[in-house]
């Protein structure tokens, strides 16, 4: 369930639209804010509160990488490997986290402290390589930044 503050906003946000699609995103925001991913029970709570079929919902979620579709470490790596991160060597970037953290690509490690993924672009083409940890940019990386970034991260 959802904290009785956050149905209040959700029910807020849908008497701005004639249509509650335009209210997915945030009851999702919502929804992994108060429990780290998007679960089953959680497609299944936002379809309700939204009066939407749960596999609407579910397109949403599986369409935009930024939800989580299974728990995740307390820091969530995000690797960019797109094209003009690739060419500034973001594999070399992503093999070095590998390597550090003893984890592939999707893994969390096993205490629970970081999670690894391979992001499509985050949007610093002109910093690449780069990746994001959390809300935070990470920008013209090389190892021994990462190292510093790693350590740095409780």
């Amino acid at each position: 369930m959802l904290s009785e503050q956050h149905i209040a906003k959700i029910e807020e946000l849908k008497k701005r639209y004639p249509r509650p699609q335009p209210v997915i995103l945030a009851a999702l925001w919502m929804w992994q804010e108060e429990h780290g991913w998007i679960s089953k029970e959680g497609i299944v709570e936002v379809a309700r509160l939204l009066g939407l079929p749960e596999y609407h919902v579910y397109g949403v979620v599986s369409f935009y990488t930024m939800f989580n579709t299974r728990p995740v470490g307390r820091h969530k790596i995000e690797v960019c490997t797109n094209v003009s991160c690739m060419l500034r060597n973001s594999d070399r970037i992503l093999d070095h986290i590998r390597t550090t953290l003893n984890v592939g690509t999707g893994e969390t490690t096993p205490d629970g402290r970081f999670t690894l993924v391979e992001a499509e672009c985050l949007g610093s083409c002109g910093t690449a390589p780069m990746m994001q940890v959390g809300d935070e940019y990470y920008e013209n990386l090389d190892e021994a930044k990462v190292d510093a970034i790693l350590s740095s991260l409780k």
